[in-house]
């Protein structure tokens, strides 16, 4: 009965531990010749061992063009929005992609797209 008990437990876990980070908005404003982006996220984080750590301006082969670490878990703080700023997007470029990570999970299957003008 106690094994039934804390598999049923864990179980329960595995929702708020697989859940991505979820990129709620995304504000890109050219600033000169590079880009600020402030992103915002949401995510279940639960402590240092499983929280939103990062997220990423991507071009759309996949190219990382900037990346801001998050530094810290944001539990009572949801949704929350940070900012990048000094990122070089190559002349011409119309849309960029914004991915987030957590730990344990890493990278986010998916991604954002987000129109330059």
């Amino acid at each position: 009965m106690k094994r039934l008990l804390v598999a049923a437990l864990m179980l329960g876990a595995l929702p708020a531990l697989s859940a991505e980070p979820t990129i709620e908005n995304v504000k890109a404003q050219r600033t000169g010749d590079t880009w600020r982006f402030d992103v915002t996220i949401a995510h279940p984080d639960t402590g240092w061992d499983h929280y939103a750590d990062a997220w990423r301006v991507l071009d759309m082969e996949g190219n990382e063009l900037g990346i801001r670490v998050l530094a810290h878990p944001h539990v009572d703080e949801q949704p929350f929005t940070r900012s990048l700023s000094g990122v070089r997007i190559p002349e011409g470029t119309r849309q960029v992609r914004i991915q987030a990570r957590d730990l344990p999970g890493g990278w986010n299957r998916g991604s954002v797209t987000v129109n330059l003008r």
